[in-house]
């Protein structure tokens, strides 16, 4: 059975960084596209990052510069830095992936970025 599981949210002032982790089993990264998204209460998932099997990545404007995705494949981990944190970051952070014919979705890591 696939799971995700984020790690590394918490309270950050604006200007810091934070790495966030997704620890992944059941499945192999390394052959399948990953991807950040982010949430506040009520709102709709908004994708934040994402690499392919290939390497490729793709950034939301909003983080492009300031945040970095990427996998460890001996680890079964996806990363997300992100730097030069700002208030409007502060949301509940998620990693998804596609495994079969289903989404899988990890719990989720709460970052809070204060001003």
């Amino acid at each position: 059975q696939v799971q995700l599981v984020e790690s590394g949210g918490g309270l950050v002032q604006a200007g810091g960084s934070l790495r966030l982790s997704c620890a992944a089993s059941g499945m192999r990264i390394g052959i399948s596209a990953m991807a950040w998204y982010r949430q506040a209460p009520g709102n709709q998932r908004d994708l934040v990052a994402r690499i392919t099997s290939g390497g490729s990545t793709n950034y939301a404007d909003s983080v492009k510069g300031r945040f970095t995705i990427s996998r460890d494949n001996a680890k079964n981990t996806v990363y997300l830095q992100m730097n030069s944190l700002k208030p409007e970051d502060t949301d509940v952070y998620c990693c998804k992936t596609t495994w079969g014919p289903r989404d899988y979705w990890g719990q989720g890591t709460q970052v809070t970025v204060s001003s």
